[in-house]
């Protein structure tokens, strides 16, 4: 397996294209991260302006950083954070995108995934994530089932499904690293049915229950299933109504990530699907609250249109 340090260098010399002209801001919120230092030190040997930066953790993924990251962010040609939380639902992320930064999240990444999934064939990872993006813009309706019960309808009109190939080479381009899925914003306030959410919730790892989710023109109106439920019931009252909405549907496209209770990784499982509830707004999106959180359901059928993307967890691309 590729060592920590491999793996950065990946990040900056293949994901990133990182430039000895250029700088390259690591944010970072643990004080002793190991990941940050091996990013700080792969960057500066390329030459680069490297700078790395200790904020303190957030409550929730889609919360704003302080002022004085996100100016930096903004000031930065290259954005990278092994934060805690995720910065990607962020106007901060977003106005340094506007500003041509490239940036790269990385909420919850473990030095095992980080050497593990992000030195892979990336040139397969970007056509597996393609593909999938290039059905859900084509399709105007998506339908999952599993075994365990999910049976959910979700709208897509014409918005555009997006790649997530972990190749952020142009000016504004951003994503998760480890990277694979292609993923869109469903039309809000249209979804119908119920998801089963039996591998991992976002903050409550992996679940030793599934939780049932009944989802009524487009957002949570029920939620079902032991103390993972009770536990995810109690933060979605805490944000409030706009929290509940369901924002977004993700394909997993990394042959090398697993199920692990991370999010990060887990979405990006190839054979899996992700529905997440919150912020959507920087991906084609209406819906505008400092929250995003992410499901992942094993062994779906995925269906767009009627044409099968994936049986019972099989991929059909």
């Amino acid at each position: 397996m590729p060592s920590l340090r491999a793996a950065a260098d990946v990040v900056f010399q293949q994901c990133l294209a990182l430039k000895p002209t250029e700088s390259a801001l690591i944010v970072d919120d643990h004080p002793d991260g190991a990941i940050a230092r091996a990013l700080w030190e792969s960057a500066g040997d390329l030459g680069a302006e490297a700078t790395l930066l200790l904020m303190c953790p957030r409550a929730r993924n889609g919360e704003e950083p302080p002022a004085v990251v996100a100016d930096a962010m903004r000031a930065a040609n290259v954005v990278i954070a092994p934060t805690s939380r995720s910065l990607t639902h962020t106007a901060a992320r977003r106005r340094a995108c506007d500003a041509g930064a490239r940036i790269a999240t990385m909420p919850g990444v473990t030095e095992d995934m980080a050497a593990r999934c992000i030195a892979l064939d990336y040139e397969a990872l970007s056509r597996r994530s393609t593909q999938v993006a290039e059905a859900l813009t084509a399709g105007r309706e998506a339908r999952i089932t599993t075994a365990l019960g999910t049976d959910l309808r979700v709208p897509l009109g014409d918005r555009q499904g997006m790649p997530d190939t972990g190749l952020l080479l142009h000016p504004g381009d951003y994503g998760n690293l480890p990277a694979g899925e292609g993923f869109i914003a469903p039309l809000e306030g249209k979804a119908e049915g119920v998801l089963v959410v039996d591998a991992s919730l976002a903050g409550l790892g992996v679940l030793d229950e599934p939780v049932t989710l009944t989802i009524s023109q487009g957002a949570i109106t029920d939620v079902n299933g032991g103390m993972p439920a009770t536990l995810f019931a109690a933060t979605l009252e805490s944000v409030g109504p706009a929290g509940r909405v369901l924002c977004e549907l993700g394909v997993g496209t990394n042959d090398r990530a697993t199920v692990t209770g991370l999010v990060l990784e887990d979405e990006k499982v190839l054979g899996t699907i992700h529905i997440a509830f919150g912020n959507n707004l920087f991906f084609g999106g209406t819906n505008d609250v400092a929250f995003h959180v992410d499901g992942v359901v094993t062994a779906p059928t995925l269906t767009v249109d009627g044409e099968t993307l994936i049986e019972a967890g099989t991929p059909r691309f």
